[in-house]
């Protein structure tokens, strides 16, 4: 476990992290480091672990009180005190794996050292920051799949009055549709009359126009005929003023026939002002072709009207179509939006599917470790119920003889009593003993001294007598 996937965390960074996001109000200001590390405080120590299980787990304060139902207790009265301990351990034994930790034991909770806490601390403050960024992406996740979902919803509806409005346009309604079929029909009627008219004019001023070119074609090339023969008559003139000194007579002659040809030039010249004249009088006769032609311009610009209408209808169908295509394309680009999304969303269902699998071995074998730790538990359970059979006749036993011992201490009060009723009454005799020895031993000591006194007087008469003799 010295290969940790998580950074280490110095005491004081936990204290400062449980004070501002684990722990609230009073639990975080008396917060000190040494209630968690050196001396740990094992109440701090079990408050802080479940108040990460309430963050992380959900697990309310509650739980860690309750018994649970599936196992047969004989006296639950016996397990109070260890109940809380055993279900702190239980929660924190299924959240440290997910943490990195694999190896948490109960004397972690019971007589925790401070290397294994700070270790324990810091992958949990690491899952926990891990949790909130990971939350934090789902939720911004979630929150760009809503505001697409919403944005497709609208354009769907934008769609939908889109179609809504072509449909009101496109179809007509009831109380115009004889109307607009008369209308229709006479238009179609008045078409057909303008065109049979125009064409029959217009084929009759197509045949006097060709007439009216050829005669000027014809008119035209005489002219150029002649333009060509004065051309060559100059030319001529030319030609023969430099070769040949002219006579006045003939000079005069020739200056007639020029006038002459000139004369007939200008009579050739007044007929055909006079036959265009005659045909622009034939042309001014057309203004009443014309005003007929006129009124049906009218009646073909009041059916351009229409058309034009027709036109500006059509074009607002065609501004909506573009926008509802505009919004089909607007549609798909949310749909691959969406799509992205649902694939996303699809990674991270998968992501939590092989999580949820892993998370499942992993209860699996915490539930085959509960089994183990349930049976050694009920085999502690049974070792307990004997050594608690025999605690009770041990029990038993005691009383028995705190009972005997209450006995003999009564009767040894008892006899107490009485000996010092005896004593007291025996002293009483001795005291009177004393007193009637004290009387004789008294009268026998003066005796006794009396006759000592004698005795001495009588050994210093002997020893007097002695030394005379």
């Amino acid at each position: 476990m010295e290969t940790l996937t998580f950074p280490r965390y110095s005491p004081d960074d936990i204290i400062t992290y449980l004070r501002s996001h684990i722990l609230e109000g009073a639990e975080a200001r008396n917060l000190v480091k040494g209630d968690v590390f050196g001396n740990p405080r094992l109440e701090v120590l079990h408050l802080i672990y479940l108040r990460i299980l309430q963050k992380v787990c959900g697990i309310r304060l509650e739980h860690a009180y309750m018994m649970p139902f599936n196992v047969d207790i004989m006296y639950p009265q016996i397990y109070e005190g260890f109940l809380p301990v055993c279900n702190l351990y239980i929660h924190m034994e299924r959240l440290l794996p997910m943490c990195r930790i694999s190896d948490f034991q109960i004397a972690d909770v019971l007589n925790p050292k401070t290397k294994r806490t700070v270790r324990f601390l810091s992958g949990i403050l690491n899952f926990v920051n891990f949790r909130e960024s990971r939350r934090e992406v789902y939720l911004e996740l979630q929150q760009s799949y809503k505001l697409a979902m919403e944005k497709s919803q609208h354009l769907e509806a934008v769609n939908r009055e889109a179609a809504l409005k072509l449909e009101k346009l496109n179809t007509v309604p009831a109380e115009h549709e004889a109307e607009i079929k008369q209308l229709t029909e006479s238009i179609r009627e008045l078409e057909q009359l303008l065109r049979q008219d125009y064409r029959r004019k217009q084929t009759a001023l197509q045949e006097v126009t060709s007439q009216k070119k050829t005669d000027i074609a014809e008119r035209t090339q005489k002219l150029n005929e002649c333009k060509v023969s004065l051309a060559t008559l100059k030319e001529e003139q030319e030609q023969l003023k430099s070769k040949i000194v002219e006579s006045p007579e003939e000079r005069k002659s020739y200056n007639e026939m020029m006038k002459e040809t000139i004369k007939k030039l200008k009579r050739s010249k007044q007929e055909v002002t006079e036959k265009y004249e005659g045909y622009r009088d034939v042309v001014e006769v057309l203004p009443s072709c014309q005003v007929e032609l006129q009124l049906y311009q009218k009646k073909m610009e009041i059916q351009g009207e229409n058309v034009e209408r027709l036109a500006s209808v059509s074009s607002e169908a065609r501004n909506l179509e573009d926008q509802l295509e505009s919004s089909q394309v607007e549609l798909k680009k949310a749909k691959t939006d969406e799509m992205s999304l649902k694939r996303m969303v699809t990674a991270k269902h998968e992501k939590l599917a092989t999580a949820e699998i892993q998370l499942k071995k992993m209860r699996e074998d915490i539930e085959q470790h509960k089994c183990t730790v349930l049976e050694h538990f009920n085999k502690v359970q049974e070792k307990r119920g004997a050594v608690y059979d025999k605690v009770m006749a041990i029990r038993k036993e005691i009383k028995q003889k705190k009972d005997k011992i209450e006995q003999l201490k009564d009767d040894a009060e008892e006899k107490a009593t009485k000996a010092k009723e005896i004593r007291l009454i025996l002293k009483a005799v001795l005291d009177k003993c004393h007193e009637s020895l004290l009387k004789p031993a008294k009268t026998s000591a003066a005796s006794r001294a009396e006759k000592i006194d004698e005795i001495r007087e009588g050994l210093f008469s002997i020893q007097s007598s002695v030394n005379a003799s």
